[in-house]
């Protein structure tokens, strides 16, 4: 067997490549070790949330800084926080302007304006009908959104699929169910469905 006299010319460097493994196994175990306690403390955050006496809290800060805001809309699309607070200063100490944008970062057209004093938001609402860049803006007092609260709208009938009614059917009475003196119209067959 010729291949037993190996000699170990690249030992340093093999040795320095070891080094260099053990180097980076050490910091991802160290990020590892971060990203987990990161983790717990998220988990930490997230389940003192779901804590029914801080949720009650939460909401009864969330109506209280509601009390002291105003909703504006129509807001021109260039405006940015600053010419509100310009606008608005007068009602008030402005804390906070938010200009809701969608997710490509453009504007929605509307904004909360929160004041410190809950004093400024009926002086704030006398600025309905103002115009800001030529346009007319629509302040209203702001509505505290209540979770699990979401408005029922019914469905809409889809003119496609003809005409489903779910009352249960009730058998006609001794009158003609056509009414005195009609004849019944031909109407085109629909298409089956099976739960109707």
């Amino acid at each position: 067997m010729e291949h037993d006299d190996i000699d170990m010319i690249g030992s340093d460097t093999n040795d320095a490549e070891l080094d260099d493994m053990k180097k980076r196994l050490k910091d991802m175990e160290d990020e590892a070790a971060a990203l987990r306690e990161m983790q717990a403390k998220v988990e930490k955050e997230m389940s003192s949330v779901q804590d029914p006496a801080s949720a009650a809290a939460s909401q009864a800060n969330r109506e209280e800084v509601d009390s002291r805001s105003v909703f504006v809309g129509n807001v021109d699309y260039s405006c940015t926080p600053e010419e509100v607070q310009q606008h608005f200063q007068s009602c008030g100490t402005v804390n906070r302007i938010t200009i809701r944008t969608d997710k490509f970062g453009q504007p929605k057209g509307y904004a909360y304006v929160e004041f410190v004093e809950p004093e400024a938001v009926q002086e704030a609402l006398l600025l309905n009908e103002s115009e800001l860049h030529g346009r007319q803006l629509k302040v209203t007092a702001k509505r505290t959104n209540i979770p699990g609260m979401k408005q029922y709208r019914p469905r809409r009938s889809n003119p496609f699929m003809g005409a489903r009614s779910r009352s249960p059917y009730v058998a006609p009475y001794f009158f003609s169910p056509y009414g005195y003196g009609k004849v019944p119209r031909f109407r085109m067959p629909t298409r089956y469905g099976p739960y109707y």
